[in-house]
């Protein structure tokens, strides 16, 4: 998948994405900055894209 691919995610990751960028932004920070701390934010949080089934995290 090449640097920057946001298929691998799912519509409620990239939702939230959005919403973490929007708030970003209206602090004042770079929109190009505000994305990838939104999407960085998603990673951390969700352990980055899809992941199959249950039993994923321990």
């Amino acid at each position: 998948m090449p640097q920057g691919d946001k298929s691998a995610y799912t519509d409620k990751q990239k939702r939230k994405a959005e919403h973490i960028e929007e708030g970003y932004e209206k602090r004042g920070v770079p929109e190009d900055e505000a994305e990838r701390r939104a999407w960085a934010t998603v990673n951390k949080q969700d352990g980055g894209g899809k992941q199959s089934g249950s039993g994923r995290k321990h």
